[in-house]
């Protein structure tokens, strides 16, 4: 996560649920637009889905804009989870929790009372996953090669990347 700086981007890049209402409305982004894609990562934990999901990408671009920041009846969650995502949440950037101080004051809010951040990094986690050998599923004769795997997009029309397709058309932009 970013510390608060006085940088701006211009740039729209990103996950269409995950993106920040001063990104989508074109108005340049500094770092609170970690703090907002943390508050929609913490709503989807522990809520399954992002909190302005729409039927598509523009309508979730607009929910994001316009739409107040609901919570569902279930599951149920705490209260101190409630108000930290509420503050990551903020519309506006200046008004978003952690804008002036950062990451300190993410750690000092309710919803994190008993961490001990100086251990976190020193901390074991329960279960250490055994690395995979991905040699085994591919070998240079049968790895596609980036020719081969543009020819098949090509003839496949329905590929996500086929330049054909017209699904951004009427795309707007805020």
């Amino acid at each position: 996560m970013a510390e608060p700086t006085n940088v701006r981007s211009m740039s729209f890049v990103g996950t269409h649920e995950y993106l920040a209402p001063e990104i989508i409305r074109g108005e340049g982004h500094g770092s609170a637009v970690d703090w907002w894609t943390f508050g929609i990562f913490l709503y989807e934990l522990l809520h399954g889905t992002t909190p302005f999901k729409g039927a598509g990408n523009k309508a979730t671009l607009i929910n994001v804009v316009g739409q107040p920041l609901r919570f569902p009846d279930t599951p149920h969650v705490s209260s101190a989870a409630k108000d930290l995502i509420r503050g990551l949440l903020v519309k506006e950037p200046l008004k978003r929790i952690a804008h002036k101080r950062g990451a300190t004051e993410i750690k000092q809010h309710p919803f994190f009372e008993g961490v001990n951040w100086a251990l976190v990094r020193s901390a074991s986690p329960p279960h250490i996953p055994d690395p995979v050998d991905f040699s085994q599923y591919a070998s240079k004769e049968s790895a596609p090669t980036a020719d081969k795997k543009m020819t098949d997009m090509a003839k496949d029309k329905n590929h996500p990347n086929d330049p054909t397709d017209s699904s951004y058309v009427e795309f707007e932009y805020f």
